[in-house]
């Protein structure tokens, strides 16, 4: 089965390609670029991204958005992560986060499909906490400072292993198991 994947973001399609190539889907990226909402509301800028690319595209597509909520921020930054996280940096983001009271987050990833008659979404949720400092080399976005739960480094630091149980993952796995509903 082949799906088209609308995304710029190189990482993204990478992990992406290495989660569902081994449930036999091949990933079509469709390298557009979607002016995105300015929303903490991850639903409301998926499902806005959703529709433009579909009209971009004007075929089944799928997209997808990641952000970190975190507890003592009420859930921010949610779905302005990207922005948060590419003003402050890997330092200076942990060391912000760890002077709160809880550092606990979760990272929650919404895959938005058209199949061109209806949106469906798909979450991935999983909680872990901010590091005090950046660790691990090679990850992606926030990777050097997220502990998954039940873990004691960073998703950076897991390497390969963080494809096996990011919410990234989750999302995916739901997905294809509504594509290969009957």
């Amino acid at each position: 089965m082949k799906i088209r994947f609308a995304s710029i973001n190189q990482q993204k399609i990478r992990e992406v390609r290495e989660i569902l190539e081994p449930s036999g889907i091949e990933i079509l990226p469709f390298p557009i670029r979607i002016e995105e909402l300015r929303t903490e509301d991850l639903q409301q800028l998926v499902s806005d991204k959703l529709l433009a690319a579909f009209k971009l595209i004007g075929k089944p597509v799928f997209v997808e958005h990641t952000g970190l909520f975190i507890h003592s921020l009420n859930g921010f930054p949610g779905g302005l992560t990207q922005i948060f996280w590419d003003r402050l940096q890997p330092e200076r983001f942990s060391a912000l986060i760890s002077r709160l009271d809880d550092p606990t987050a979760e990272a929650k990833t919404l895959i938005g499909y058209c199949d061109g008659r209806k949106r469906h979404f798909f979450e991935g949720v999983v909680a872990g906490r901010i590091s005090p400092k950046p660790a691990g080399h090679g990850g992606f976005e926030w990777d050097d400072v997220f502990i998954p739960d039940g873990q004691s480094r960073t998703f950076a630091e897991l390497g390969e292993q963080k494809n096996g149980l990011s919410m990234r993952r989750h999302a995916l796995d739901a997905f294809v198991s509504f594509l290969r509903e009957p």
